[in-house]
């Protein structure tokens, strides 16, 4: 069902074109780099935390890390992320396939500076053999509302 909602949403966008379906899982990092064939830092990571009982969603280079300091000096508060049992209610979408495309009302998308350290970018679409191909101009149209933020470390 996530897949179907994330491609939903591309659809509208007039991306749906970018959706690939690895033969292998793309639920890490490493699984995504490999079954796409490409760098690590080419997957766009997305990270789910609570800002009190609101979710957010960071995507970010796939090497990046949180840096505290930076999160904390943004958002006023320490790096919470949402439990692993409460991640598909409050998103839309189940871990391994998080992507900011399709997500529940009230989620909250950034976009990491750490990400145009690349010119196209791997997210999940949904699920955790999925992706989509976009270019930094792709991906902000795809969330025309995301803010971009530096809170990671490369």
């Amino acid at each position: 069902m996530s897949l179907e909602r994330a491609a939903a949403y591309l659809k509208e966008k007039g991306l749906e074109d970018r959706i690939i379906i690895p033969e292998h899982s793309s639920a890490t990092v490493a699984e995504a780099a490999e079954a796409l064939g490409c760098e690590p830092g080419m997957i766009a990571k997305t990270l789910s935390f609570l800002q009190g009982d609101r979710p957010v969603l960071i995507l970010a280079e796939g090497t990046a890390r949180i840096d505290n300091a930076k999160y904390k000096a943004r958002f006023q508060k320490k790096a919470k992320m949402i439990p692993f049992d409460a991640v598909e209610a409050l998103i839309g979408h189940s871990v391994g396939g998080v992507c900011p495309f399709g997500v529940n009302e009230g989620v909250t998308v950034y976009l990491d500076e750490s990400l145009r350290l690349h010119d196209t970018v791997y997210p999940a679409a949904g699920t955790d053999h999925s992706a989509v191909r976009l270019s930094i101009a792709d991906l902000e149209r795809a969330c025309p509302d995301a803010e971009w933020i530096d809170v990671c470390k490369v």
